[in-house]
């Protein structure tokens, strides 16, 4: 081949495999701004926080942790902000009753009088109480406090408002830099063992990195975990002024951690979680700060009982893992069924099976994100559906600018079945099969066409051609070309079929022809013009089938020796007829047909153009119509 051909073939190649991957790059760019957008994760979050709230969990936490609230009728009664006398007395009721931490869930660092120097004393001089300070807005924890008494009260808020994560621990920071709830804990168990075990392989696995999850992006700084929610209001609480007065049972306090913060929603202490998005309105903030303060207290018990009650974010590798799934199973969906309607409902029904599983996966306390998976499946069977419309347009142009419109609509369907494995390159591949071939031709054509205007001589010859025609089609044959005053058909292409079958439905075609042109004579009679009488010519044997020409112009082609054949049958002996279609078959087509159900009369050996060896002819007679074979 020369190069400058390979060249254009290299490049003919490339241009339909473009073609055919463009659906799936243009797939890809929407999945991708998808991605970009937002919209994925605000979809993964929402997901989220709906198995949180389906999620089965105790209706009270198992830990002994306790909150003394500072709530609206506190607030009327004492004051605010309240003074740091009360939380004094708060303290020594507290250690009276035995309890084994507390953390103070408000800013003291500018005291309240009186006595803000006798809050400053008892911090100083009993190292269960813990107080807090908050890095991001610069607030200090009260002035004297000892560092191991100290820690960050910061909050991780989601860009849509919502608290879902918990920041546990910062490496390499001071020491005064550790959250409230572990600086509590480590009270209690009066050991640091559980925060050693953060640096354990185990561990280093479970932390959040930024696409954790659903997470796309987002800042992972520190050692940071899904918080596993209890039901609202699970942890047992009373008020300060309950405390004061004395109304709490000491049995309720003994041995426990005790955090203190306000509860009145005057206050604007409250964060969004994954409860409270679903309320109302009016309902939407309810989860106070010293509350979610006690949702991280738990699950540090609950991490050191073994994770038993954990929401886990898996590592992005799942989520892209996942994807990749997606993106396969959407193309085998869009492209495996031929049913449209059934590639619709297996789409539809992969989509609710990858919803339900991540939901299912939540319950049980894994978080995986899976709106790009579900977004990727439906853009794969998309993009599928795109090419393979694509695909069958480009099949259909090809069929119809090989074949015309000269197919029946069942071989018409049938080669639109079979389109995929009937052409190549956009052609059909040259091979052999077993043909029976019908010529036809207009007796005295020429004649007529000299005093009729050639409007009017296309008009009376489709009167014909269109009656002709229909009954091919009806029996399977494909008109390959018309030849002026004639037609050339062919039986068993290019769908192959049984050679008798051909030889069978040729014949049955033929004969309801010969009919036709008898009903066809007197309808002409009747409107004053010129009889259509026609020479048929069939043979039956092996023919070379396949497309012919180039790109500006191309056509199915037969050629063979039965071709050849039929078309001399047609012209023998031109005036020699019994009848007003007279139909000629070789022996070959003979010897194919059902014995005795066709009435054929024998003209014996007859030298035909273009052969040495001379061709046994029959001709059908004329009778009743002794049956039509069908096309199965």
């Amino acid at each position: 081949m020369k190069p400058w051909l390979r060249f254009k073939v290299i490049g003919l190649h490339a241009n339909r495999l473009l073609r055919r991957l463009a659906p799936f790059g243009v797939g890809l760019g929407c999945l991708g701004a998808f991605q970009l957008s937002g919209v994925g994760e605000s979809l993964n979050l929402l997901i989220y926080d709906t198995a949180v709230v389906l999620r089965p969990a105790p209706e009270r936490v198992p830990w002994p942790i306790r909150l003394i609230g500072l709530t609206e009728p506190d607030i009327r009664r004492f004051g605010w902000p309240m003074q740091d006398a009360l939380l004094v007395r708060a303290i020594d009721r507290l250690r009276a009753d035995g309890v084994k931490a507390i953390g103070i869930d408000f800013y003291r660092d500018k005291g309240v009088e009186p006595g803000a120097a006798l809050l400053r004393q008892r911090i100083r001089s009993h190292p269960e109480i813990v107080t807090i300070f908050n890095g991001a807005a610069s607030i200090p924890s009260p002035p004297g406090t000892p560092t191991q008494q100290k820690s960050f009260n910061d909050l991780i808020v989601d860009a849509d408002g919502v608290v879902r994560r918990d920041l546990l621990h910062v490496e390499g920071q001071p020491p005064d830099s550790v959250s409230l709830p572990l600086r509590l804990f480590e009270l209690s168990q009066g050991n640091q063992t559980l925060r050693d075990q953060f640096k354990s392989a185990a561990m280093e696995r479970s932390w959040l990195r930024s696409d954790s999850g659903g997470y796309r992006g987002q800042d992972a700084a520190g050692l940071q975990r899904m918080l596993p929610f209890y039901k609202p209001n699970s942890f047992p609480s009373w008020s300060i002024g309950d405390l004061l007065d004395g109304a709490i049972p000491p049995r309720e306090l003994k041995g426990t951690i005790v955090l203190i913060g306000s509860r009145a929603a005057s206050l604007r202490d409250n964060f969004h979680t994954p409860f409270t998005r679903f309320g109302n309105q009016a309902n939407l903030a309810t989860t106070d700060g010293v509350e979610i303060h006690a949702l991280r207290l738990a699950s540090l018990f609950d991490l050191q009982a073994g994770g038993r009650f954990q929401m886990v974010a898996l590592p992005a590798w799942v989520n892209h893992g996942l994807l990749l799934i997606a993106l396969v199973l959407g193309i085998l969906i869009g492209e495996r069924p031929k049913s449209f309607v059934r590639s619709s409902f297996l789409l539809l029904f992969a989509e609710v099976v990858l919803l339900a599983a991540s939901i299912g996966l939540l319950l049980v306390g894994s978080w995986v994100g899976i709106s790009l998976p579900i977004a990727g499946l439906a853009l794969m069977a998309v993009a599928s559906w795109t090419r393979r419309a694509a695909a069958s347009q480009e099949h259909r142009r090809q069929i119809e600018r090989l074949l015309g419109q000269t197919t029946s609509p069942a071989v018409a369907a049938e080669l639109w079945n079979q389109r995929e494995s009937l052409l190549t390159d956009g052609r059909f591949p040259g091979r052999e099969l077993p043909l029976t071939v019908m010529m036809a031709d207009t007796v005295h054509f020429s004649s007529v066409g000299e005093w009729m205007a050639p409007t009017e001589l296309l008009d009376w010859f489709n009167t014909g051609m269109r009656i002709f025609v229909e009954i091919i089609n009806r029996h399977g044959g494909m008109v390959n070309k018309f030849t002026g005053d004639g037609f050339l058909v062919v039986f068993g292409a290019p769908l192959p079929l049984d050679a008798r079958h051909n030889a069978e439905a040729a014949m049955s075609a033929a004969r309801e022809i010969q009919l036709a042109v008898d009903r066809l004579l007197v309808e002409l009679k009747q409107k004053d013009l010129p009889p259509i009488r026609l020479r048929i010519g069939i043979s039956s044997g092996p023919v070379i089938t396949g497309s012919m020409g180039g790109s500006s112009r191309m056509e199915y082609a037969v050629l063979g020796d039965a071709v050849n054949i039929s078309a001399r049958l047609e012209a023998l002996n031109k005036e020699r007829r019994s009848n007003d279609c007279r139909v000629l078959l070789s022996s070959a087509t003979k010897d194919l047909l059902e014995e005795g159900r066709w009435r054929l009369f024998p003209w014996g050996p007859q030298s035909v153009k273009g052969r040495e060896q001379p061709v046994d002819v029959y001709e059908l007679e004329s009778g009743e119509d002794p049956g039509v074979a069908q096309v199965p």
